[in-house]
């Protein structure tokens, strides 16, 4: 599984299965094999940012930034376990872990209010002003009894987000 040219045998299908936690079938996980080829365009065995630029669903999406950050340089392996988080039969929690780290961009394990008013801005663009979006997201933190100077630990994002009925989803097609 070295480089991207290379076929996968049995055992590397295996061995990718066992990494996103048996959360694609051997189909699932040749056909990603093969769409991972496709934007590994020099064959380097991993994709780059401006490989996964190429994708236009990626390049459009208002947080495609912060997820450059989080693909850059992925390998086979790595690039099935991040798409395993929007698997139908991954786990809230997995979900929730892929959400976090979105909003977690400096890496330090807490999520602050500036880091949540960021992710906003990307998403809403010029449809909301920063007062707005001040507005809204302190009544947002006021009713989860939290303040502006409150940090948000994984544990806090799981509580929040737990029982919402979240769906990521997005379904691998099998060639």
């Amino acid at each position: 599984m070295g480089s991207a040219s290379s076929m996968l045998t049995q055992y590397d299908i295996e061995e990718v299965q066992q990494h996103c936690h048996n959360l694609f079938s051997q189909q699932e996980i040749v056909s990603l094999y093969h769409r991972f080829c496709q934007l590994d365009r020099n064959a380097k065995g991993f994709i780059s940012a401006d490989e996964f630029l190429s994708v236009p669903e990626f390049a459009m999406n208002p947080l495609s930034q912060r997820l450059l950050k989080m693909v850059d340089g992925l390998n086979f392996k790595d690039f099935v376990a991040f798409l395993s988080a929007f698997s139908s039969k991954a786990s809230m929690q997995q979900k929730i872990e892929l959400i976090f780290k979105v909003y977690d961009s400096d890496c330090n394990g807490k999520v602050s209010f500036n880091d949540i008013m960021e992710v906003l801005q990307d998403l809403s663009g010029s449809f909301m002003s920063n007062e707005q979006r001040e507005q809204v997201l302190t009544q947002v933190f006021k009713e989860a009894g939290y303040t502006r100077d409150s940090y948000l630990t994984l544990a806090d994002f799981i509580k929040v987000f737990g029982s919402s009925g979240l769906n990521m989803d997005v379904e691998v097609p099998v060639d």
